[in-house]
């Protein structure tokens, strides 16, 4: 059922009342005919043992009289006329029915429903009298009695009618008033369901309504501090992104003049030296310098050019995959520190059809590779270093796994999560969902291990 089409609450509250009200009235008029019913009976049976009584002593002078006292006992009945709620009949000694008292002039022509009768009315036996020749029958008669306790139930209905109808509407405003605050509430989530949490809900005087309202306002205002704190998160993101690019080209044009400045002017001293090396063969002095100044000048283009594959291998080189520049700065590492020993163990990372991983991703795990080797080569002191770089699935899922492993001193002497170098990594990791994690295995030393979401679908 849509939400259009279902009842309101208040009108579901309402019809609850009235049914339950209406159950209780149909239960009061039960009851009401029960009682009604005991009580026809018995104003029925007592009118109908007076007349009975009445007609034994009447009857009895009849018998004890002359013959005229047929037409005396006939006459007296007739004087009579209507006993109060009984027929009166007799009959001849041949069945004929000589005298019948007249109907009651009380509501004539006026009955109540059969149905009515039929539930209230009690069963009472007719009474025959002997009067030697003649018999006299005595029949309770209770349709005015009914016909009253007709008229009672109808009105007493209407009342209740009308008591029902107030009863409806007064607590159908009461309940209107009662739930008015939800429109308020609605109004409130619906505002919010368009991302704007500026709106509060006032305290109302209802506990249940008073409670909801100070719940929605506790999220609104988590809500709205969240999103302010992902605004600022979001700029400080895009100024660090904005800076590492700006970082990224300043290391690209030092490589260039360094290349071509730098580079050029050494090679240019190697040349003048060479030269002067070929013409001072019998000038052992000047030979010997020319000698020096060649060294020299190969051991500042070994500098130079060490120096320019650190500052080039910073950020993988276009369509070059990542494992392979991963590989490529663990081997320049283990060349600058011969004195630790590398085990570099790095898998595929299932890109499909032989394309890179994105730029952001690749970048993210080269720069955790180079944190953590830095902090073994200054921190650590250690005698051996592991990588592992790799996929982790799990279920439907995978991740990017870097592990650096050391055996050196431990976390107590590597920097600790407060420093630039591990919170930069984390901050890295935080802008792809990654995570960064730290901890001392039992053996001693320390392991660092980067987790990132794989960015595309990993085929099994």
């Amino acid at each position: 059922m849509s939400c259009a089409r279902a009842p309101s609450l208040q009108a579901r509250l309402s019809l609850v009342l009235t049914v339950l009200i209406a159950v209780l009235m149909s239960v009061g008029a039960a009851v009401w005919m029960r009682e009604t019913r005991q009580a026809i009976h018995e104003e029925v049976e007592a009118a109908t043992r007076v007349a009975q009584q009445w007609l034994v002593v009447v009857l009895a002078e009849q018998r004890e009289g002359d013959a005229q006292a047929r037409e005396r006992l006939l006459e007296r009945l007739a004087a009579v006329g209507r006993i109060r709620a009984n027929r009166l009949e007799i009959f001849g000694a041949g069945g004929e029915r000589l005298y019948v008292s007249p109907e009651s002039p009380y509501k004539a022509g006026r009955d109540a429903p059969a149905w009515f009768a039929a539930h209230v009315a009690p069963e009472l036996g007719a009474r025959r009298l002997d009067a030697g020749a003649l018999e006299v029958v005595l029949t309770p008669d209770t349709s005015r009695a009914v016909l009253d306790a007709w008229d009672h139930l109808v009105a007493a209905l209407g009342w209740a009618c009308a008591l029902l109808l107030a009863l409806w509407l007064a607590t159908r405003l009461a309940i209107r008033r009662a739930l008015a605050p939800l429109q308020e509430i609605h109004a409130a989530l619906e505002h919010g369901a368009c991302g704007r949490f500026d709106q509060r809900l006032p305290q109302y005087a209802t506990r249940e309504l008073a409670l909801l309202a100070r719940s929605y306002n506790r999220l609104a205002d988590s809500l709205d501090e969240s999103r302010a704190t992902n605004a600022r998160l979001e700029a400080d993101q895009s100024v660090a992104r904005t800076i590492q690019a700006r970082l990224e080209q300043e290391r690209r044009a030092i490589a260039r003049e360094l290349h071509d400045e730098l580079g050029q002017s050494i090679t240019a001293v190697r040349s003048i030296a060479g030269a002067i090396l070929q013409r001072s063969t019998e000038q052992p002095g000047i030979h010997g310098s020319a000698q020096a100044i060649l060294a020299m000048t190969g051991h500042m283009q070994d500098g130079v050019h060490a120096i320019l594959q650190r500052l080039r291998r910073d950020a993988p080189a276009a369509h070059e995959r990542i494992e392979d520049t991963l590989q490529a700065y663990c081997a320049l590492w283990a060349s600058h520190h011969e004195g630790i020993e590398l085990r570099c163990e790095i898998e595929p990372l299932g890109e499909a059809r032989d394309e890179p991983l994105d730029d952001s991703v690749g970048l993210a795990l080269l720069r955790v590779l180079q944190e953590s080797l830095t902090n073994v080569a200054r921190h650590a002191h250690a005698r051996t270093v592991q990588v592992r770089v790799g996929l982790r699935r799990k279920g439907g899922r995978a991740e990017i796994e870097v592990e650096v492993r050391d055996d050196g001193r431990g976390l107590g002497a590597q920097p600790t999560p407060g420093r630039h170098g591990l919170a930069g990594m984390r901050e890295r990791l935080a802008e792809l969902h990654g995570r960064l994690e730290l901890h001392s295995p039992p053996a001693g030393g320390l392991c660092v291990r980067a987790r990132l979401p794989h960015p595309a679908p990993v085929t099994q």
